[in-house]
């Protein structure tokens, strides 16, 4: 992949990989907290999921569903590809 994925397109995959069972609560939180501190402005979901629990998986899908944009679909499926 020539460029980095859009933030959507990254919630995309961790909510598939939530779902699906190849990506952990912990990631994304972990995930959340390098958005942060690479951001120029912080919006509340990044908030939101540094600060969920790792053992609510579901309260971190539920954060993920709130980033905003447009999902880049052939991104996604090279991120996908290399869980598959």
């Amino acid at each position: 992949m020539s460029t980095t994925p859009n933030l959507r397109t990254l919630a995309e995959y961790y909510i598939r990989g939530l779902t699906q069972g190849f990506v952990t609560a912990a990631e994304v939180i972990t995930w959340a907290d390098e958005v942060i501190v690479a951001a120029a402005k912080t919006e509340d979901w990044m908030l939101d999921i540094s600060t969920a629990s790792p053992e609510d998986r579901m309260g971190v899908l539920h954060h993920l569903h709130a980033v905003q944009g447009t999902v880049d679909e052939a991104a996604l499926a090279i991120l996908l590809a290399g869980k598959a």
